[in-house]
Parts: C-alpha cells; sequence; structure tokens
C-alpha cells in the first residue's frame, strides 16, 4: 500500500497514544475516556469522541489498526484526508448512537420490570451507582433481563471498530470485487459477499445472544457504524459527490 495517507497516520498515532497511556493508567483512563452509558456517573461529553481510541487490550487495537490502515488508505487516496476523518468520525458517531439507544432500551426493560414489582426506582438506581446489584432481581424478572440491564448502566465502550465498519462498508462498495483472505478460511471471498455476511454475523449475535465472535463484543456498535458508513456512501453515489476531494 505505500506509504501511510495522513489521516490513517495521525489516526493510528492517536489510538497507540492513547493505548500507551492506558496501559500506564488504566482505570482512570477507561473510567475517563471510555463511553459510558449516560445515567451513570462516569459518562462525559466527550466520550463520544474519546471512546474510538480506547483498546481493551493488545489484540483489539492490532486487528481495529489492521483493519484501519488496509481498508482505509484506499479511501483516503480516493477521497482525500478530510473526507475520510469526515467519514471516519461519521460511523463512530453513528456507532455510539446505535449503541446507547440500545442500551437505553435494556435499561429501561430492566428498570420497568424492577419497578413493576414494588422497588422504587431511585432505590435501584443507587444500588446500580455503586457498582452493585440485589439477587432477588433475577427473581422478578428474566436473567437476560437482568444481565442487560446491569450490562448497558455498567459496562462501557471501547474501541475503534464501529468507525472501521463504516470503513469496510465504503470499501465494500467503492471495491466490491477485491478479494479478502480469511485467517480461518483461506479461501479469497469478494469484499461485497465477506462485509454483508460479517456485518449479519454481528446483527445475529447482537439480537439473540449468541456470540459468535467471543463474548464482551459491542455488536450494534459495529451494525450502527455499518449503518451510517453505508447511508453515506448510497447518498453520495446518488449525489456524485465521490468524485470530489475535500482537501
Amino acid at each position: 500500500m505505500g506509504r501511510l495517507t495522513d489521516a490513517i497516520k495521525h489516526l493510528l498515532i492517536i489510538n497507540v497514544l492513547f493505548f500507551v497511556a492506558t496501559s500506564l493508567y488504566g482505570d482512570e483512563m477507561y473510567r475517563m475516556f471510555s463511553l459510558w452509558f449516560p445515567l451513570n456517573a462516569n459518562f462525559e461529553l466527550w466520550q463520544i469522541i474519546s471512546h474510538m481510541f480506547m483498546h481493551g487490550g493488545l489484540m483489539h487495537i492490532v486487528f481495529n489498526m489492521y483493519a484501519l490502515w488496509a481498508f482505509g488508505t484506499p479511501l483516503e487516496r480516493m477521497w482525500g484526508r478530510n473526507k475520510f476523518f469526515f467519514f471516519y468520525f461519521s460511523a463512530g458517531l453513528g456507532s455510539a448512537l446505535l449503541h446507547t439507544a440500545v442500551n437505553y432500551y435494556y435499561f429501561n426493560e430492566g428498570m420497568d420490570a424492577l419497578v413493576n414489582s414494588g422497588i422504587m426506582r431511585s432505590q435501584v438506581i443507587e444500588i446500580i451507582s455503586s457498582g452493585k446489584y440485589s439477587p432477588d432481581w433475577y427473581n422478578l424478572a428474566s436473567k437476560s433481563t437482568v444481565d442487560n440491564f446491569l450490562s448497558a448502566f455498567n459496562t462501557p465502550a471501547v474501541g475503534a471498530s464501529g468507525a472501521i465498519y463504516g470503513v469496510l462498508v465504503a470499501f465494500g462498495m467503492s471495491y466490491p470485487n477485491s478479494e479478502l483472505f480469511l485467517l480461518f478460511l483461506p479461501v479469497p471471498i469478494k469484499a461485497k459477499y465477506f462485509i454483508p455476511v460479517l456485518i449479519g454475523l454481528d446483527l445475529f449475535s447482537g439480537i439473540t445472544g449468541y456470540a459468535i465472535f467471543g463474548s464482551g463484543i459491542a455488536h450494534f456498535a459495529h451494525v450502527g457504524g455499518a449503518l451510517i458508513g453505508f447511508l453515506m456512501m448510497w447518498y453520495w453515489k446518488k449525489n456524485q459527490f465521490n468524485k470530489n476531494r475535500w482537501d
């Protein structure tokens, strides 16, 4: 792919700096810069952006940064730096929006079940804000309802994956016949087939809770980034904006 393009280079540097800082000041970095549920005391508005530069471990950042470089480079060369930045952060914001909306659904579902059983909302908020829960809650609602409720409130989102899913969609729509190889399936698959299947698997996991790629993955964040990426590409192609560089 040759030398690093400007946007990709700057995004790689910022992600690595955040990763190093997280390695040194782990809990404080996660508290300040991860994306928390808006009703959680840790939530800050800047986390809508900063969570895109946070990662949960070495392999997490390595895979994300490789995908950013591999799929983002041809897009930046086609669009230019500014348009790529705009697309990347728009997909990341869409990812955060859908992830948070789904968390609100899970939170309200769990809260309604507890309040309807006679527990005061303020009492529930006080308990979960201290990082605790009552085992009795599992007698008042299904296990999945309580688990999703607690996870929505207490588990922050980190990673560039949402924005990168938008990049994947843009790559697939711009270079549909490019052949991709999977580590566990050494057979070339065209981007126009591979990327929709990947997003479909994330959607399936998000809806069913069945962890195809492992636990701890914000599936709806991936879907949100992919959705915004698709809508932007559809709009740009319809209006021929893809032919214009913004630099």
